[in-house]
């Protein structure tokens, strides 16, 4: 883990990926140098779970509607790539005089490509979800569904008879329709309604841990069958991406998941052998520059079978033509069937990790190396992808959709302003959703649910709920995202005023300040008072904070509940008898600041003092009207009283 941070950090300062950085810490803890761990395969199960929050992340991003539209991609130009590439780099090994079910396996694991390092990077990058990517995304969901037949057939493979390994893949479909069928079913009619009432609990540490072990349980169920872990994560995250929990699981599941992938790129570069690499350095070099040169031409190839733009094409290729990471536990389970010898699979786990370094490199590149073998510009929009709507630009976002939020929404959508809103009452989004309203499920205060609901390019952020500390939380993740967007916050009362301000906010809206304000509005009007007048008033008010509305005469009704007595204000005027301690000072002269208590107004014989001179000299009889916290209040006319 040290290793790692320090790496991260280096390879951060000089511009580079952190995928590079993990690789680098695993060749360096790994057994070849420091031996930190002398078997890296035993965390290699460890490393796989984050795999399967990868998959389960992007199972979110593609829910089945959009999975069908993209069918032609996915089995049309996937199918393609994966026959085109194993028939080619099958050749390739039997040319060379090694046994026909060696050269399979080996033109198998060479067909594969790294869908943790192009999905982890193309996120980070935020291309995610244009068209080009969602080419690559659609070849290495194909892959993965392609792995399950090689896992079947290598133990087949080190045997005889081509029945056996007929029967053997016949069986493995029939499993693989089961389990994806009920998988699918499962998805779309129980989880939704467990994820519904845990939801209702309000806790956050419940609907955490139900989502991890929704991804596990999933990815442990195509594992018994035989098929592979991510594909059942993938299958999970599918069933629910078209949820209303979809943006809090999306958020839930992000750190684990980077956590692990962080990790698994460390077990990557901890099976890198040196001793190979150093002996075969021309063949392995040569051999990768040749392997993606292959991929890139064989990727464009199988794209033509859609008819896919030329730039599509080309950068797809150039995204895909690393060596995958399933290509490890392949060769590693032929190497251990007799399949592979140990060199073989050296070989190609050093190709690998050397493809896989040179992979984000080529995937910040990969629009203009296409655009340079085609030698035209881009013609189109080079965010726009498959049937996905524009995205919000301009708009509100609400956050908080109980009485407050719906009222404000109502006059916005009167405006034809848009919006969006954030809660985290299931009852409340189910019923909001299905009126049509824009609501996502989740928790406001996380800063990848605001990224979803386009924080960015949002032109106010209003925060509707009565906590303090969680407005203060959203204040905070929405400064980390822009500094151009508005915070506005809405409380009760106006007790945290100041923090509120001090935490970023725009502009903050005490409920109770701005009721009297418009009740005043109304009474100055009835009382004759001219509009512009009023208005005048109330934006003064405003300006100064509800400076004159702060504060208020207590009585024997006055009720102060626990945790109160120290956030409201009372208003209190000190009789000075003849005796009083202050009798012939100055008010300058007495310390107010240091009582925490603020002077509203001084009356002497009968009359009203507006604005007392600092050098009026207090005397008998006067009273004194001074405001703060009730404590304050009380030991500020003690010490006025009897200077004590």
């Amino acid at each position: 883990m040290f290793i790692s941070v320090c790496a991260v950090a280096l390879f951060k300062r000089i511009h580079l990926p952190p995928i590079l950085a993990y690789l680098f810490a695993g060749v360096l803890a790994g057994p070849q140098l420091l031996s930190v761990f002398a078997h890296p395969e035993e965390m290699h199960l460890l490393a796989e779970v984050g795999i399967v929050f990868l998959l389960f992340s992007l199972g979110l991003e593609f829910s089945l509607p959009k999975l069908l539209a993209m069918r032609s991609l996915v089995f049309g130009v996937g199918l393609g790539q994966m026959l085109f590439t194993t028939a080619v780099f099958t050749c390739v090994p039997l040319f060379l005089g090694i046994p026909i079910s060696a050269s399979i396996i080996i033109g198998g694991t060479l067909a594969l490509s790294s869908t943790a390092i192009v999905i982890k990077q193309a996120t980070e990058m935020g291309i995610l979800n244009n068209r080009r990517t969602q080419l690559a995304v659609s070849i290495l969901l194909f892959q993965d569904l392609a792995v399950v037949p090689f896992l079947i057939a290598i133990p087949l493979l080190a045997q005889t008879g081509e029945v056996s390994i007929a029967l053997a893949l016949g069986e493995a479909l029939l499993k693989g329709v089961f389990v994806i069928g009920f998988l699918m079913s499962v998805g779309k009619w129980l989880l939704p309604w467990v994820f519904r009432e845990v939801a209702r609990t309000r806790t956050d540490e419940l609907f955490v841990l139900t989502t991890i072990l929704i991804a596990l349980l999933a990815g442990g169920l195509t594992y018994y069958f035989g098929l592979s872990m991510a594909l059942g994560a993938f299958l999970a995250g599918m069933m629910l991406g078209e949820s209303q929990y979809k943006y809090q699981l999306e958020a839930d599941i992000r750190p684990f998941r980077d956590i692990l992938m962080g990790l698994f790129f460390v077990t990557v570069g901890m099976q890198l052998e040196l001793t190979v690499l150093w002996n075969s350095l021309f063949e392995i070099v040569f051999g990768v520059f040749a392997l993606m040169i292959a991929k890139v031409i064989l990727v464009r190839g199988a794209s033509l079978l859609v008819k896919t733009d030329a730039i599509d094409g080309w950068s797809a290729g150039v995204k895909l033509c690393q060596i995958g990471e399933f290509s490890f536990v392949i060769a590693a389970l032929a190497t251990t069937h007799g399949v592979l010898t140990s060199e073989q699979s050296s070989l190609i786990v050093c190709m690998g990790v050397i493809s896989m370094a040179l992979t984000p490199w080529l995937m910040n590149n990969s629009v203009t190396i296409a655009r340079r073998i085609v030698n035209k510009d881009i013609s189109f929009d080079e965010n726009a992808s498959f049937g996905s709507a524009e995205p919000l630009t301009n708009h509100v976002i609400i956050c908080g959709f109980g009485r407050v939020g719906q009222s404000v929404a109502r006059m916005l959508k009167m405006e034809g302003i848009h919006f969006v809103a954030i809660d985290m009452d299931p009852v409340r989004v189910h019923e909001s959703r299905n009126a049509g309203e824009p609501v996502i499920f989740g928790d406001a205060s996380q800063k990848d649910i605001l990224i979803n609901a386009n924080a960015e390019s949002a032109k106010l952020v209003l925060v509707t709920f009565d906590q303090v500390d969680k407005a203060k939380q959203v204040i905070t993740q929405t400064r980390s995202i822009t500094n151009t967007t508005d915070v506005m916050v809405r409380t009760k009362r106006d007790y945290q005023l100041e923090s509120l301000y001090n935490a970023g906010a725009n502009q903050v809206v005490p409920e109770l300040q701005e009721g009297s304000l418009m009740l005043v509005s109304q009474v100055l009007h009835y009382a004759g008072v001219p509009m512009s007048r009023i208005l005048k008033r109330v934006r003064a008010e405003r300006k100064g904070r509800y400076d004159h509305l702060h504060g208020f005469y207590p009585g024997e009704t006055t009720e102060i509940t626990y945790g109160t007595e120290d956030k409201l204000e009372f208003i209190h005027a000190v009789v000075l008898s003849e005796h009083a301690s202050c009798i012939g000072k100055a008010i300058k002269d007495i310390d107010f600041s240091r009582m925490r208590v603020a002077i509203k107004g001084l009356r002497r014989d009968g009359n009203e003092v507006k604005d007392p001179d600092q050098d009026a000299i207090l005397k008998a009889h006067d009273v004194l009207v001074i405001a703060g916290k009730p404590r304050r209040v009380e030991r500020a006319e003690r010490k006025l009283l009897e200077g004590s």
